[in-house]
């Protein structure tokens, strides 16, 4: 499994930590879930 590391605003990161406590309950691993899922949608979208 592969790891990149990323800076984002702090907007930004506040904004996805809410989003993925409210989607997927805050559980360990879930802001990796979270990533991930975008990243997937956003290759599906450039296609």
């Amino acid at each position: 499994m592969g790891r990149i590391n990323v800076e984002l605003p702090d907007e930004l990161e506040k904004e996805l930590r809410f989003k993925t406590v409210e989607r997927f309950g805050g559980k360990k691993g879930d802001l990796s879930k979270a990533v991930e899922e975008a990243v997937k949608i956003w290759i599906v979208k450039e296609k």
